[in-house]
């Protein structure tokens, strides 16, 4: 197999304690579809970190260091770190001579990443295979004391962080919910478009070839290199995004050194992970959360699962009815485990899906059907279901939800059609894997959220959704959200506000349609 040809490069000016746990992270990066080679513009003026640098060497791998012009303080203290536009100017010609470096000895990929974060090993194996011409990781920072955690991307100009749309004016009080909600979309591992980015970024031979660059854009007041570049694909027609799987670690302040060996020791324990499956016999267990299900759909949906299961794990979040019972009475002869919530989590969502999972393998399950108590998986999905928990090459199946408006019709609007993604509801159970949380109040998925880094499947069985089915359930759900979430920080406001809408558009289900 013929190794993509990898260029990391990095203009250094770093502190000697920084730099040494920066360089111990690029040399652990895994080249198992990639060779790696290393790039440094040394601009350090701490003669611990020039011999740091000089006696950085990797096998298999060249290393070219190159003499920085030394001149110009950058200054770093326990507040901030301060430019100029000077300063600037002449990391931008850095990195554009290491941009013409990868260019006339034909690497594939550039990857430029600062002198103060530390990696996690699969990173560069791991953009490769998002096929975007530019992508950067994320890392979350406080650029002051007294801000909160902030990413190294945005979506406008020189660091705006709320989603609009050209010419739109928004209150202060929309600003900070689009804001809080764009910031909690990138907590959650996936790959999205943005405005903005720098400082761990990968760039396709082919961006390079179009012409980016950090060059200064005589006709902007912007501040930043990272800006003109950015600015610059814009204009040149290629779109920049963030991958979100495996945040870097940033070393901002000398006292973020305490946070490395943690940072290091998880990434250990990601690569330690062995995948573990049975190759046949493999049994389903069913996770639930129910609440004052009685008169509702409870009963439809246990009678639809009964003899399919091998057994139940069901959390009751403080009911006041018969729910416990009718769970009892269906299940009556399937191992059957409830935990009863004497107060009701379902306030902090992820609470509740936490004491769920937790309570779930408990039981050490092979795999775990995850099902709210108003959904169906379609009949014909049981035909199937043991070959597709044998399977070998998978640990997870994602079904598409359709969001039932009456028995027969399911609603299919702008702002109505979570069936047109695939979620996840069917996942093998991998004891030695490192399992993490969104951790937001509602909205927070019902399986941990980097469990999308297991091998996956999409299945052409679907699910009905009966939740909305009658205009009594739309609007105790309306109420619900406008009691939880009344400023849509963790939902779509114009989302909710369309539940009670009078004639959506309905689409008939189809029993042979998938």
């Amino acid at each position: 197999m013929d190794k993509k040809k990898v260029l990391v490069g990095s203009p250094v000016y770093q502190k000697p304690e920084i730099l040494e746990a920066f360089l111990k992270s690029l040399k652990t990066l895994n080249r198992d579809t990639v060779s790696i080679d290393y790039m440094f513009v040394d601009d350090n003026i701490d003669e611990s970190s020039k011999q740091l640098l000089a006696s950085f060497k990797r096998e298999e791998s060249t290393v070219t260091i190159v003499e920085g012009k030394g001149n110009g303080a950058y200054l770093c203290n326990d507040e901030t770190h301060h430019w100029d536009d000077s300063l600037m100017l002449k990391v931008a010609n850095y990195k554009n001579f290491i941009i013409d470096y990868a260019i006339s000895n034909n690497y594939d990929y550039l990857f430029f990443v600062d002198s103060d974060l530390i990696l996690h090993p699969n990173l560069i194996e791991h953009l490769k295979t998002a096929n975007k011409d530019i992508i950067s990781e994320i890392f979350w920072s406080k650029w002051h004391n007294d801000r909160p955690f902030e990413p190294n991307v945005w979506l406008f100009d020189e660091y705006d962080l709320v989603p609009k749309r050209l010419g739109e004016t928004l209150s202060e009080e929309e600003m900070n919910r689009r804001q809080t909600k764009f910031l909690n979309q990138l907590k959650i591992p996936g790959i999205y478009e943005v405005g903005g980015l720098g400082a761990c970024t990968l760039i396709s031979r082919v961006a390079l070839l179009e012409g980016v660059n950090f060059k200064p854009i005589k006709n902007l007041t912007i501040h930043g290199e990272d800006r003109f570049f950015c600015i610059r694909a814009a204009v040149i027609g290629i779109d920049i995004f963030v991958d979100t799987c495996y945040p870097a670690y940033h070393i901002y302040r000398e006292q973020d050194l305490a946070g490395v060996q943690d940072y290091v020791k998880s990434c250990e324990t990601d690569i330690a992970f062995v995948r573990k499956y049975k190759k046949c016999g493999n049994k389903i267990t069913l996770s639930m959360v129910v609440k004052n299900e009685q008169g509702r759909y409870l009963k439809q949906v246990l009678n639809s699962l009964k003899d399919h299961i091998d057994e139940a794990v069901i959390i009751d979040d403080a009911s006041t009815d018969d729910t416990v019972q009718i769970c009892q009475q269906i299940l009556q002869g399937i191992p059957l485990y409830i935990t009863k919530n004497e107060k009701s989590l379902f306030a902090t969502e992820v609470e509740l899906r936490k004491k769920q999972w937790n309570e779930t393998i408990k039981r050490n399950p092979n795999w775990i059907l995850n099902l709210d108590a108003d959904e169906i998986v379609e009949e014909s999905f049981w035909d199937n279901a043991q070959k597709l928990v044998d399977n070998i090459n998978c640990d997870c199946y994602c079904f598409r939800l359709y969001d039932m408006w009456d028995k027969t019709h399911y609603r299919e609007d702008e702002y109505w059609n979570a069936h047109s993604i695939f979620r996840p509801f069917l996942m093998r159970y991998q004891p030695g894997f490192n399992y993490a949380w969104n951790e937001t109040a509602q909205h927070c998925g019902r399986f941990p959220m980097n469990t999308f880094s297991l091998p996956k499947a999409e299945s052409k069985f679907r699910i009905k959704h009966l939740g909305w089915s009658t205009v009594k359930d739309r609007l105790k759900k309306a109420k619900r959200y406008e009691l939880l979430d009344p400023d849509a920080i963790y939902g779509n406001k114009d989302q909710y506000d369309s539940i009670m809408d009078v004639n959506p558009n309905l689409v008939k289900w189809n029993e042979e349609s998938r």
